[in-house]
């Protein structure tokens, strides 16, 4: 519907051709397709209808949008700001449904003739808090493909060299000494496996690609994880049983999420509470190719999703970075190993503290696979 006397039109339908050229696009036609997430609010701070980009944004329909106070819609106050005049919020925190938290840029301009009604619209740096680290994140894994690949080559030969003269020695000393001679074995093949984990970083060979059917690979990881790491927790599946299959590696995507479950196990580790596997499709999110200019769509999410208490807010920003942890025992090259197989993979992953109660959220974005004749 139109607004009186303002000319703002619904989204979604079309105006009158009136003087319009034949087959144009009229204001409604651009603002639906525009990438931009768009919202019309009211006097009262309501919404009044959005664009294609922000049912997208919110993962919700419009019609779930439309009548919510915008400070629910997006946890900020517009109504406070002045409803005469233009104005723009730089580098701030919005809360989406789901208590999703997104840095982004916010215009409000007021509609002409109509006092008080208003046009938000929503830049993001980022969808989540990935892209808006994607430059540190990819310097970080540079960093630690050559370290790994110098450790790798400087070291190990030599701790072979070391394992092997305390075994010889451990044969010919007493007790007290055998005591020290497994202890230097056990810190060498500690080191070692240190080493192990990190020369997975130098394989920078191409992976082949196939369709995967990720609910199979889930189950897969999910197998493995209740044998194990997570015997004895309850590990929820709510998958969307439509999807498509995923263009993916089937070794990595399992490597990958047995990671992530491990990792979701520790964080709850002494504590009650699932971990929930969750599939969906998802409209909106491209990443850029490596080989061209063109943006490759991501539309299959993947979480892993527990209710631990989630990352210390001053390393947040740096999950993904290599020997960044908050494990007494840890290496920090887990996650770290997790965003280099995502990668290599053309998709993404994100984190998050989403919902309520508030939970962690790891998210996956990949590729689906190519329908072929």
């Amino acid at each position: 519907m139109a607004l009186p006397g303002s000319g703002l039109i619904r989204f979604g339908r079309r105006a009158p051709a009136a003087d319009r050229p034949v087959d144009s696009p009229i204001a409604s036609e651009i603002l639906a397709a525009m990438a931009t997430a768009v919202i019309v609010i009211d006097p009262e701070g309501r919404v009044v209808d959005v664009n294609s980009a922000c049912e997208s944004l919110f993962n919700l329909s419009r019609n779930q949008i439309v009548g919510r106070p915008i400070v629910e819609a997006i946890g900020h106050p517009l109504t406070t700001m002045p409803n005469d005049a233009p104005f723009a919020a730089y580098d701030i925190d919005i809360f989406l449904p789901g208590r999703r938290r997104m840095k982004v840029d916010l215009m409000v301009g007021p509609v002409p003739d109509r006092m008080g009604w208003r046009v938000v619209s929503i830049h993001g740096h980022a969808r989540g808090p990935f892209v808006a680290r994607s430059s540190e994140r990819e310097g970080g894994t540079r960093t630690a493909v050559a370290a790994a690949a110098m450790l790798a080559h400087e070291i190990k030969n030599p701790l072979s060299a070391v394992r092997g003269a305390a075994q010889l020695l451990e044969s010919c000393v007493d007790d007290d000494s055998r005591e020290l001679t497994r202890l230097i074995r056990e810190e060498v093949d500690r080191v070692a496996g240190l080493i192990d984990r990190m020369q997975g970083f130098t394989d920078t060979r191409p992976i082949e690609m196939r369709p995967q059917n990720i609910h199979a690979i889930l189950g897969h990881a999910r197998a493995v994880a209740l044998k194990g790491f997570a015997e004895g927790r309850l590990i929820r599946e709510v998958y969307d049983p439509s999807l498509p299959a995923v263009l993916g590696h089937r070794d990595s995507l399992i490597q990958i999420l047995i990671n992530l479950l491990k990792n979701a196990a520790e964080a709850m580790s002494g504590e009650p509470g699932a971990i929930t596997l969750t599939t969906a499709y998802r409209h909106g999110v491209s990443m850029r190719r490596a080989d061209d200019d063109a943006r490759q769509p991501l539309p299959i999410e993947v979480c892993v999703i527990d209710e631990g208490p989630g990352a210390p807010e001053e390393i947040e920003g740096h999950l993904f970075d290599p020997f960044v942890t908050t494990k007494r025992a840890g290496s920090g090259l887990g996650l770290a190993l997790v965003e280099k197989l995502v990668s290599d993979q053309g998709g993404i992953i994100e984190y998050a503290r989403e919902g309520s109660p508030t939970r962690t959220v790891f998210r996956l974005l990949l590729p689906r696979a190519r329908v072929t004749a």
